[in-house]
């Protein structure tokens, strides 16, 4: 399976053979994220780190300066974004793109610019879904798809990553529970993966902490839920 950072590479290398072809996916969909979610890929920048320090105060946790402190913070991540916020957004515009729902998309994309717990990364998220919808641009008989883009383009709906990821999924007619979990797993170890690098963590650690918080995840037929601690 190729790494984010190889299959975004392929992915450019086939759009300039051919604009008009529907972009590459491999068996992994959360590999069409790139960076995996939108703090992640902005972390090299002031922006990001902005973002990031305001979203830890959000979920009142403490600042990442140790391997304790990212497992509070991924926990409280987890429990008040992934699971009640993005998790169920992927799966309300899958299911609105399965039934070419545009206006009850765009509908679903303005209420989630209310809600409080994404406010931190709502820029970074926009920014991201907006440069996977360039991605899709030359699929001009995909009319959900392009309807949207428009609606974006026209300052109707502000793109949200999730709900760009959840019609992608339908796009490449890829089951919802893989997506699911390949975000949720992507994620996680985005997370994992950036910090590591100022906290010198050890790859065991890493390991253990996504293992640890991808296990406690529950896909069910109406909800996604956790273990408890």
């Amino acid at each position: 399976m190729l790494c984010p950072t190889d299959a975004a590479r392929v992915l450019r290398t086939l759009t300039r053979m051919n604009p008009s072809a529907k972009p590459s996916l491999t068996q992994d969909p959360a590999e069409w994220l790139g960076d995996a979610h939108p703090l992640v890929a902005q972390l090299g920048t002031a922006d990001g780190l902005a973002s990031l320090h305001a979203l830890a105060g959000s979920l009142t946790v403490k600042p990442i300066s140790s391997l304790a402190a990212l497992r509070e913070f991924l926990q409280a991540y987890h429990e008040k974004i992934l699971l009640p916020h993005e998790l169920p957004a992927i799966q309300t515009a899958f299911t609105h793109a399965s039934r070419n729902e545009v206006r009850e998309l765009i509908a679903f994309d303005q209420k989630l610019a209310s809600e409080p717990m994404l406010r931190n990364f709502a820029n970074a998220s926009q920014r991201i879904g907006h440069d996977q919808l360039q991605k899709l641009r030359p699929l001009r008989d995909e009319r959900m798809v392009q309807r949207y883009l428009v609606a974006v383009e026209n300052g109707q709906a502000h793109g949200w990553h999730t709900l760009v990821y959840g019609m992608t999924l339908v796009l490449y007619s890829l089951p919802l529970r893989q997506g699911l979990l390949g975000y949720a797993h992507q994620t996680t170890r985005g997370f994992i993966h950036a910090a590591a690098r100022g906290l010198q963590l050890k790859e065991a650690d890493c390991r253990d902490l996504f293992d640890e918080l991808c296990e406690r995840i529950i896909l069910r037929p109406d909800a996604v839920t956790m273990t408890p601690v």
